[in-house]
């Protein structure tokens, strides 16, 4: 789940905790609406960890120098 289904998770639950009166027979809005907004905080923290991960720093990688003068053929400059 991205980011804009946990924000839409929680805007969800929120209306229906808040913002309705309906009342159906059998479900609890008020406690489906707060169970909604809860798993998209634990979406979002899952989602920021993830996120987190991914920004690690790679080290540089180094240039390396032939000191031997000779050329590799890679293929790309067959001179045709």
């Amino acid at each position: 789940m991205g980011l804009g289904g946990c924000i839409i998770l929680i805007a969800a639950g929120a209306i229906l905790t808040f913002a309705t009166d309906w009342k159906m027979e059998g479900v609890n809005l008020d406690l489906t609406g707060v169970i909604l907004m809860i798993v998209g905080l634990i979406g979002l923290a899952v989602f920021g960890s993830v996120a987190r991960r991914r920004r690690v720093m790679m080290p540089h990688s180094t240039q390396v120098i032939d000191v031997h003068g000779q050329h590799r053929r890679d293929g790309y400059d067959d001179g045709l």
